[in-house]
């Protein structure tokens, strides 16, 4: 499966964005999808996960609250939708498919797309 992460861009601090992960190859409907990010300097995070059905969402508490993960399987298209954005987000965000052994798990992905650049200025 290929996944293409778009949607990033330079934003100020307080605004939104809403960041778009199309897969191709493969129907992702089954499997989980997740998002991450990576500042310079600092280690891949993980931010959120949303399972194959929708039902289940994980956060994480960096996040929580800002952000909104969602899906549409009907487009093979999962989504993150980030408010209230502060210079910490700043970071290259990647998306991920595949099968976590648990919604809060960083390990089980084995599909990832190229990243897309968010920088929010103060």
């Amino acid at each position: 499966v290929q996944l293409q992460a778009s949607g990033g861009g330079l934003v100020q601090t307080g605004t939104s964005l809403r960041l778009s992960c199309a897969a191709s190859g493969r129907d992702v409907s089954r499997v989980a999808m997740g998002w991450f990010r990576q500042g310079s300097g600092k280690e891949r995070e993980h931010l959120a996960t949303i399972a194959w059905s929708g039902g289940s969402v994980y956060y994480a508490d960096s996040v929580k609250g800002r952000f909104t993960i969602s899906r549409d399987n009907a487009k093979n298209t999962v989504y993150l939708q980030m408010n209230s954005l502060v210079p910490e987000d700043t970071a290259v965000y990647y998306c991920a498919s595949g099968w976590p052994s648990y919604m809060d798990s960083a390990e089980g992905y084995d599909s990832w797309g190229q990243g897309t650049l968010v920088t929010v200025s103060s």
